[in-house]
C-alpha cells in the first residue's frame, strides 16, 4: 500500500506505519481541569510501554459520544488496538460501537496513567496561573493548541531521554566488555 500519491513521501509513511507497530494497547483516562470560570473534560490516551501520550482532547462534556470520537481519532492515528479504561459507563459502549477489544485496566496501567494525568494537570494549571482565559462562552481553542504542544515536548523528551539511556547503556556495555577482556588475557598471561 502506497501513500506516496496523495501527499505522503516515503519516510513519512514509514512513521506512520512504525507507529502503529510499536503500540500494544491504548490506556485512556479522563479528569475535570478548570479552564478560566469553567471546568472541561481532559480525555488523554498512552501506551503503557513506552509511556508516550498518543491523543489529548477536551470536550465540555463526558459522554459516550464524546469517548467514541476520542476512541476513533486514535484508531485513525495509530490503528486498531486494545483500549484499557477505568470503569466508566462510557467506554464500554463506545469500544462496542468501534469493535474494539476493551479491558478494565489493571493496577500498573492505573498507575501509569494516573501519573500522566497528573504531570498533565500540574502543567495546566500553572498555564492557568499565568494565561487565564477571560473570554466569555471560550472555544477553547488556545488550551488545545497548548495541550498538543505540550504533549509533543513531552513527547519528545521521552525519545531523547531513550536515546541517551540506550547510549550510556553502549558505553557501560563496552567498558564491562573491555575490562573483562583485559582480565581474561592478564590471567592467561599469569597461566603462562
Amino acid at each position: 500500500m502506497s501513500l506516496s500519491g496523495i501527499g505522503f513521501n516515503d519516510k513519512s509513511q514509514k512513521k506512520i506505519f512504525q507507529s502503529r507497530r510499536t503500540i500494544s494497547e491504548f490506556i485512556i483516562d479522563e479528569t475535570l481541569i478548570k479552564a478560566g470560570s469553567n471546568y472541561v473534560w481532559l480525555w488523554v490516551a498512552i501506551e503503557p510501554r513506552n509511556k508516550m501520550i498518543l491523543g489529548i482532547r477536551i470536550s465540555i462534556e463526558r459522554s459516550i459520544l464524546v469517548a467514541e470520537q476520542f476512541i476513533q481519532s486514535l484508531i485513525r492515528k495509530y490503528g486498531r488496538h486494545n483500549i484499557s479504561t477505568d470503569g466508566g459507563t462510557w467506554y464500554p459502549q463506545a469500544c462496542r460501537f468501534l469493535n474494539v477489544e476493551h479491558h478494565i485496566h489493571s493496577s500498573i496501567e492505573k498507575s501509569f496513567i494516573e501519573r500522566t494525568i497528573q504531570y498533565i494537570k500540574d502543567r495546566t494549571e500553572c498555564f492557568d496561573d499565568y494565561f487565564p482565559c477571560m473570554r466569555i462562552n471560550c472555544k477553547l481553542a488556545h488550551i488545545m493548541n497548548w495541550l498538543v504542544l505540550f504533549v509533543d515536548m513531552h513527547n519528545r523528551e521521552l525519545v531523547i531521554k531513550r536515546k541517551i539511556a540506550k547510549r550510556t547503556a553502549r558505553i557501560h556495555y563496552t567498558k564491562a566488555f573491555n575490562l573483562a577482556r583485559t582480565d581474561i588475557l592478564l590471567q592467561l598471561f599469569k597461566c603462562a
